[in-house]
């Protein structure tokens, strides 16, 4: 009689599962959002560079990138491009669904314009302060708004709406930084240098920018290492922000207790879109010298601008003040961020401005000196 050895039990086979969502109707719907999205950067000329008229014998050239000539006006209707490109192609829109964002006004102009272009509901949470003539604009743009009393609050009410409502909340500035592609791909800081290229001194010595969500500041940093220029980034903070205070101590955890009255800029905490550690060189900016700044950038090219600008505009007069005293010529680049028209009855009302105790006369004067002798005291 034959024995057989024992054999072994055949393993258990797991059971095999396939769970597929692949949507083609959504999948159309997406590209055919996508290429909305792309065809308005398509059909869009690039933004001009503005040489402000400064004395020749002083040796160095001022630029601004004016930015407020984008089909909603400002510089944030680039990041609102980046942001729903960035958010569709993470499947994170979907039709019928709304897009809700945390903001001081111009990006929520931008992304209304852009969620209307692809058909989708809009909603930005902003505080109740905002100006009403961005209000109106995200209004024309087919978006609604809903006001918190304090600056703080837009966050977590932005994230409570877009819960409820199944929707998607953009959150400008945690993606700031990542959704624009810093490398080039007609990035801003790339067409900055291009429109440079033939300029007397083509590198600039400094870019000067100011913060709201850190991404600009965060691709000009960033382009300029990569293709290996010496350029320095400055970035100017107004009043009231946390992001002067965190960069200086080394502290991200920095807070106000304040929010900034420089619409657009400045933060009560150190947003996470901005990169600390690419920028060489801040200025805290006084709220009255960024408002006389922007009331003499009017007299020198006959255009308003807004007070983010004006901001920007101080600590770059205080650089060209310095290359002037050190007789070192060059060149400086910064932003015009948006129109002035929209701050009527903000920083060009005398009314507003005393109902804030802004008292920009002793500004003025200073920078009627500076454009005698060069130097801004």
């Amino acid at each position: 009689m034959t024995s057989h050895s024992a054999q072994p039990p055949t393993p258990a086979v797991a059971a095999e599962e396939d769970v597929n969502r692949y949507d083609p109707h959504h999948r159309q719907w997406l590209a055919s959002a996508i290429r909305k999205v792309r065809s308005d950067a398509n059909r869009s000329a690039d933004t001009h560079l503005v040489k402000v008229p400064l004395p020749v014998h002083w040796g160095v050239d001022l630029y601004l990138k004016d930015e407020s000539v984008h089909p909603t006006g400002s510089l944030k209707h680039r990041l609102a491009r980046s942001l729903f490109l960035h958010a569709l192609c993470n499947g994170w829109i979907h039709p019928d669904r709304p897009v809700i964002e945390a903001s001081s006004g111009s990006t929520a102009v931008s992304e209304a314009y852009f969620a209307s272009l692809i058909g989708v509901p809009f909603c930005a949470v902003m505080a109740r302060s905002t100006s009403r003539q961005k209000v109106d604009l995200i209004e024309f743009h087919g978006g609604s708004c809903h006001f918190v009393d304090n600056a703080d609050e837009v966050y977590a009410v932005a994230a409570q709406l877009a819960e409820e409502r199944g929707g998607h909340y953009m959150d400008q500035f945690t993606y700031a930084e990542r959704a624009t592609d810093w490398r080039g791909n007609n990035n801003i800081a790339e067409s900055i240098f291009d429109q440079m290229a033939m300029e007397e001194h083509p590198e600039p010595a400094w870019v000067v920018a100011t913060a709201g969500t850190g991404g600009t500041s965060a691709t000009l940093a960033r382009y300029v290492r990569y293709t290996g220029r010496s350029t320095g980034i400055c970035v100017a903070d107004p009043e009231n922000s946390a992001f002067f205070p965190g960069w200086r101590d080394h502290d991200p955890f920095v807070t106000t207790q304040i929010g900034s009255r420089i619409e657009g800029i400045g933060r009560q905490r150190v947003e996470s879109s901005f990169i600390a550690s690419s920028i060489d060189r801040m200025v805290r900016v006084p709220d009255a010298a960024a408002v006389a700044s922007i009331l003499l950038l009017e007299e020198l090219i006959g255009a308003r601008a807004g007070a983010s600008t004006g901001t920007s505009m101080w600590a770059s007069l205080r650089i060209v003040s310095e290359m002037v005293e050190a007789g070192t010529k060059g060149s400086i680049v910064s932003l015009i961020c948006d129109p002035g028209e929209r701050y009527l009855d903000k920083y060009y009302s005398q009314e507003w401005l005393e109902e804030n105790d802004i008292d920009i006369e002793p500004y003025q004067r200073r920078l009627e000196d500076f454009m005698r002798t060069g130097v801004l005291p």
